[in-house]
C-alpha cells in the first residue's frame, strides 16, 4: 500500500511516537510518504532519525505561488463538481467569524496543494495524526482529490473544542479513526452517531521494548526524571513543590528535566525561589538515544500533568523498568496500574506526589517489582510492532471494503 502521513509539523522532538509508527509500517512493507503543513524548526532535530525524516518530508508551507495556482486549477478543471463540493465542505465546517473563515481559506489552499501532490505520487490513502487543523486540511484534501482519509485521535485538547474543529464531521467522513485509548474512543463516540462507532479502533501509540535496558535498582541514586514539554499544563509547578517537600527527607534528591517549552524561564525562576537550584537540572531537548540514557540513571519517573492522552514517555520509562508516579487523568490508568507498575496520584496534589516518591525511594524491592510489571505491560499492550501491525490490518481491511 502506498499511503501518505500528514501532521501539522513533522518530525518534532516531542512526537517521536509518530516517527516510530511510520518506521514500523515501512518495516511491514507499507510505502509511507510523509507530509507536513509546516517545516520543523532546527530545535526539533535532536538526532539522526529526525534529520532523515525531515529530509524526506514534503512541506506545504511556505506556499509556492506557481505550485498553488497549478494545483487548484488542475483540480478545478479535472473535476469541477468535486472541487465545488470541497469548497462547500470548507464553508460548512469553518469556524464562524472573519478570523475562522480566513483560517479555513488557508486550510483549503493548503489542501489543494496536498491533494495535487498526493495525486502526482499515486498515493491511495491519507492518514493524519491529531484532530485539529492538520485534520481539517486532510479532510478537505481528500474531498478535493477524491481519495480516502483517516486520522489518529489523541486528545485531550481536541475534546476541549470539539465543535470548533468539527470532530463530528471528521469522524463521519473518515475511512476509520484510530483512537489511542478507550478513554479517547469514548470521548469521540460522544460526537459520532452510533452507526459510526464500529470504525473507531483502539490502536495504542507504542515503543520498541527491545531498545530499553532494564534499570538496576540496587544502586539508589535518589534520582527523579521528567521528560516532556516545559509548559504549565504539564503540572511542573506541582512537581517542583513536591520536590521541595521530598528534599526534607532526601536532601540529595535530583530531578532531571528533559525537554523545553514556553515556560522554561518561569520554571527555572521557581526552582531558584524554592531553593532547589542544586536539586534540579534542566537539560533541554535530547535525542531518543540520550533519553534512553537518562532513563538508565533514574530511580523514579514523574508525570505531573493536568492533561494527557496516554503519554508515550511513560511507556518508555516502564519499558526501561523504571517505576512511575503519574497523575490519574484521561487514559493514563489504561497504561499505569496503580500499586502494580507505579502510583497514580490526584492532579495538582504535591503532598501525595511527594509521599509516593518517598515510598519508592525507601523500598528498593518495590521499585524492582513495579519496574518488572511496567516492562511486561508495555511488551504486551504498548509494543510499537504489535500496534503498527494492528494499524496495518485496520487500514488494509478498510481500503479493501
Amino acid at each position: 500500500m502506498r499511503i501518505a502521513y500528514l501532521t501539522g509539523e513533522y518530525p518534532r522532538a516531542t512526537d517521536t511516537f509518530i516517527q516510530r509508527e511510520v518506521a514500523a509500517l515501512r518495516e511491514l512493507g507499507m510505502d509511507v510518504h510523509t507530509f507536513s503543513v509546516r517545516r520543523t524548526g532546527d530545535e526539533h532535530i535532536v538526532g539522526a532519525e529526525q534529520q532523515r525524516e525531515r529530509d524526506r518530508t514534503f512541506y506545504i508551507l511556505p506556499v509556492n505561488p506557481i505550485r498553488l495556482l497549478l494545483a487548484h486549477s488542475n483540480l478545478l478543471i479535472s473535476s469541477p463538481v468535486r472541487y465545488l463540493g470541497a469548497l462547500k465542505l470548507a464553508w460548512k465546517t469553518r469556524q464562524h467569524g472573519l478570523r475562522g473563515t480566513l483560517y479555513q481559506l488557508f486550510y483549503f489552499i493548503e489542501a489543494g496543494i496536498l491533494a495535487r501532490e498526493i495525486h502526482q505520487q499515486q498515493i491511495i490513502h491519507l492518514h493524519n495524526h491529531f484532530g485539529d487543523s492538520s485534520c481539517s486540511v486532510a479532510m478537505l484534501a481528500a474531498e478535493l482529490g477524491g481519495f480516502s482519509f483517516s486520522f489518529t485521535m489523541h486528545g485531550p485538547y481536541i475534546f476541549f473544542e470539539p465543535h470548533k474543529w468539527r470532530l463530528d464531521e471528521k469522524i463521519n467522513r473518515a475511512l476509520f479513526v484510530a483512537c489511542i485509548s478507550h478513554y479517547c474512543r469514548s470521548q469521540g463516540m460522544i460526537f459520532a452517531s452510533a452507526d459510526k462507532w464500529q470504525k473507531m479502533h483502539i490502536i495504542h501509540c507504542g515503543v520498541d521494548p527491545a531498545l530499553f535496558n532494564i534499570v538496576n535498582h540496587n544502586q539508589s541514586r535518589k534520582s527523579l526524571l521528567y521528560v516532556g514539554r516545559l509548559a504549565v499544563v504539564k503540572g511542573l509547578p506541582i512537581l517542583l513543590e513536591s520536590l521541595a517537600i521530598s528534599r526534607r527527607s532526601h536532601p540529595d534528591v535530583l530531578l532531571t528535566v528533559v525537554g523545553d517549552g514556553p515556560d522554561r524561564s518561569n520554571l527555572e525562576q521557581m526552582t531558584e525561589k524554592l531553593g532547589l537550584s542544586n536539586n534540579v537540572k534542566f537539560v533541554g531537548y535530547q535525542s531518543q538515544t540520550e533519553v534512553r540514557q537518562y532513563m538508565q540513571q533514574a530511580d523514579i519517573f514523574i508525570m505531573s500533568s493536568f492533561a494527557e492522552g496516554v503519554p508515550v514517555v511513560l511507556m518508555e520509562a516502564m519499558a526501561a523498568g523504571v517505576p512511575v508516579v503519574a497523575t490519574q487523568i484521561a487514559g493514563v490508568s489504561e497504561l499505569v496500574e496503580n500499586g502494580v507498575s507505579g502510583y497514580l496520584v490526584p492532579p495538582g496534589d504535591p503532598v501525595t506526589l511527594a509521599y509516593r516518591i518517598d515510598q519508592l525511594f525507601q523500598d528498593v524491592q518495590l521499585r524492582i517489582a513495579f519496574g518488572k510489571a511496567g516492562r511486561a505491560k508495555v511488551e504486551q499492550e504498548f509494543n510499537i510492532h504489535l500496534e503498527a501491525t494492528r494499524l496495518y490490518s485496520v487500514m488494509k481491511n478498510a481500503l479493501s471494503d
